[in-house]
């Protein structure tokens, strides 16, 4: 039955499999998904500073590892909601994990960096707070994680999107959209009784996502793209017994993923499973020298941004790409220490405050991971 999974075992080399491999306690979870947070400063940095950003083809490498976040987030949130096995409490748990980091970076976005922009930028620091598109409204506006204005008045702008002074927090309505999505299989039961039906809705959004790439309007590309690589994560959780963790085929996976950003405009109308396949490969098989105490993935996301714009309004010489792209990585690692410590950390400690298990059953102790 979907949700009993048996314990980690030692595989043989003919049949590992990521029902097998996966140990929730010893993965590159963690790692991998700090060393995509930092891949995501470096490319924005590098937009931000200079105008432009690695691609490999026509695909942004920065896009690639938000892609990553969301095969990740398809595995991982879907393994949650099995394991709390309650919709009250997985709720919860997303709107902890997300929010509160979210909220105070709209906060100090507001009503420090946009005053300290327009400072350096030769304005008054208050005329961010008049104007259709002030900075009140630009917390207001965008306080329930739909981002309505992207830019805040009074700031002429800087870097590659000058309008924009938060251009990462875009993102996470999708990631939201995308745990509702996790939320409405579960209580529709198709993660427990009907897991065949994920394959059919990847096969759907395949159809649509090439249907776009030939020039048909389909509505949101967004919800496309990161509805298709979650949905991807979340198989290779429902059918991880079935899932073959293989080198041959990790490298087999690498060169259509690869193939498919050189030949066509979105690689995902080929290659997005072969990009899942290497997501959880990676997730089994990356060797894990050094396990991070903090989670300093959200922080250096949602911070690195308004920092890199900072950096750039100073206009110092001496910023050449290295140096800048240094600067902002090690800025962004302190803001996201910082949150961690001072904001999300203290946020997930109401994970299991009494009150919640009033209405909400314990999370069960079964590993989910195969049926």
């Amino acid at each position: 039955m979907l949700g009993q999974l048996t314990p980690v075992r030692h595989h043989t080399a003919r049949s590992p499999t990521l029902a097998t491999e996966f140990d929730p306690r010893n993965n590159a979870l963690n790692i991998m998904r700090l060393l995509l947070a930092a891949l995501v400063v470096v490319v924005h940095a590098m937009f931000l500073g200079f105008g432009s950003q690695p691609h490999l083809g026509a695909t942004e490498v920065g896009a690639l590892a938000v892609d990553a976040f969301f095969v990740l987030s398809g595995f991982l949130v879907v393994r949650s909601y099995l394991r709390l096995d309650s919709l009250p409490r997985y709720v919860w748990h997303r709107a902890l994990r997300i929010m509160p980091g979210f909220w105070v970076c709209l906060v100090l976005t507001a009503f420090v960096v946009a005053p300290v922009l327009a400072v350096i930028m030769g304005r008054p620091s208050d005329s961010v707070f008049t104007g259709p598109d002030s900075a009140q409204g630009y917390l207001a506006s965008n306080a329930a994680l739909f981002i309505g204005q992207f830019g805040i008045d009074g700031l002429p702008g800087t870097g590659g999107n000058s309008d924009v002074i938060n251009g990462s927090l875009w993102t996470l309505f999708y990631e939201a959209t995308c745990y509702g999505l996790a939320a409405l299989l579960g209580i529709t039961g198709v993660l427990r009784w009907w897991p065949w039906m994920v394959p059919v809705l990847i096969g759907l959004l395949w159809v649509a996502t090439v249907a776009a790439a030939a020039g048909v309007d389909v509505g949101s590309t967004y919800m496309l793209r990161f509805g298709l690589v979650f949905l991807l994560g979340t198989a290779a959780l429902l059918y991880a017994d079935q899932v073959p963790i293989n080198g041959g085929l990790a490298l087999g996976s690498l060169a259509v993923a690869i193939t498919s950003m050189l030949l066509f405009e979105d690689y995902r109308v080929v290659g997005a499973p072969a990009f899942a396949y290497l997501c959880v490969y990676l997730m089994v098989r990356m060797p894990v020298f050094w396990e991070p105490k903090w989670d300093l993935s959200y922080g250096l996301y949602v911070w690195h941004w308004p920092i890199a714009q900072v950096l750039v309004a100073l206009e110092i010489p001496e910023f050449t790409h290295f140096p800048f792209v240094v600067l902002t990585l090690a800025l962004a690692a302190g803001a996201a220490a910082l949150s961690w410590h001072f904001i999300e950390e203290p946020a997930m400690s109401f994970k299991h405050a009494a009150w919640v298990t009033g209405w909400a059953p314990a999370p069960s102790k079964r590993r989910h991971l195969a049926r």
